[in-house]
């Protein structure tokens, strides 16, 4: 697919080359790395790799969250490495892949992902795990050294539907293993954000934002901005919390030509972001 020829790429484009512009400064500045704003590359996921990395420059982004896509599992160690090279050599950081879906309880299904992240040059997984597997999960965390955050699917998630449930099946296990906070899933359960964010203090490894004109219903997902989701409040708690992770865009509409949609939700939460630097 051309990216500047879908049906309204360019209004997409001039967008970019906007809201581009107008965020570089601030991405410059050191005031702006207290929160950091990337992609789930599952945002991507109708493009090939090359054409992913070319629209994440596009929109000026410099992290992002690796769906399995854009570095299929079924691929070579070396294929693996190169394909990471590609995202590098673009001055994109991947920060971690996922969501990534452990649901068998066995050592060798687990340590194949653990390979695969090891491989990636993935700090992180973000994954679907069972209950029943987690302590076999957090073995294979300390072996590797690599973190792992639960991602909630809100109420059609018969494990985790909200960060409160991941977080209680974490208590007491090694503190590379967290949550991944999905705002779009976490309000459908009825859960503010907000408060799951609070509650889940050094836990919150990964945040996946996104926006809904109707907070309780995943059909009405808009870009970000437009809808209800209280997106200055999540920043604010993030900073207040001083968190280190980043805010990864998951933009699952529109997608075979999610450009613009995206366009407008980092440039809003860029703005905010400046909002809140004062």
């Amino acid at each position: 697919m051309n990216l500047n020829f879908t049906r309204r790429g360019f209004l997409g484009g001039a967008l970019v080359s906007s809201a581009a512009a107008g965020a570089s400064a601030a991405v410059q500045t050191p005031a702006s790395a207290d929160i950091k704003l990337g992609v789930a590359s599952y945002s991507l996921r109708e493009f090939q790799r090359g054409l992913a990395i070319r629209m994440l420059r596009k929109l000026n982004v410099s992290y992002v969250s690796i769906k399995e896509f854009h570095l299929p599992y079924r691929s070579s160690p070396e294929e693996l490495r190169r394909g990471a090279r590609d995202f590098q050599r673009a001055g994109i950081e991947i920060v971690s892949g996922g969501v990534i879906y452990m649901q068998r309880d066995e050592d060798d299904d687990i340590r194949r992902y653990f390979e695969y992240a090891k491989t990636c040059g993935m700090p992180m997984m973000v994954i679907g795990p069972t209950h029943q597997n987690l302590p076999r999960i957090e073995k294979f965390v300390k072996e590797y050294d690599i973190k792992v955050a639960i991602h909630n699917h809100g109420p059609e998630d018969k494990h985790f539907p909200s960060p409160e449930v991941a977080l209680k099946a974490l208590q007491g296990m090694d503190p590379r293993m967290g949550v991944c906070v999905d705002v779009g899933h976490t309000t459908r359960t009825g859960t503010s954000a907000v408060e799951s964010i609070e509650r889940a203090g050094s836990r919150l490894f990964d945040v996946h934002i996104k926006d809904l004109r109707n907070l309780m219903d995943a059909k009405s997902q808009c870009p970000v901005g437009e809808g209800a989701m209280p997106v200055p409040d999540i920043f604010r708690a993030l900073k207040k919390m001083n968190y280190q992770g980043c805010v990864n865009l998951e933009y699952e509409i529109e997608g075979d030509d999610p450009m613009l949609g995206m366009a407008k939700s980092l440039a809003y939460m860029r703005g905010v972001l400046a909002g809140l630097r004062g």
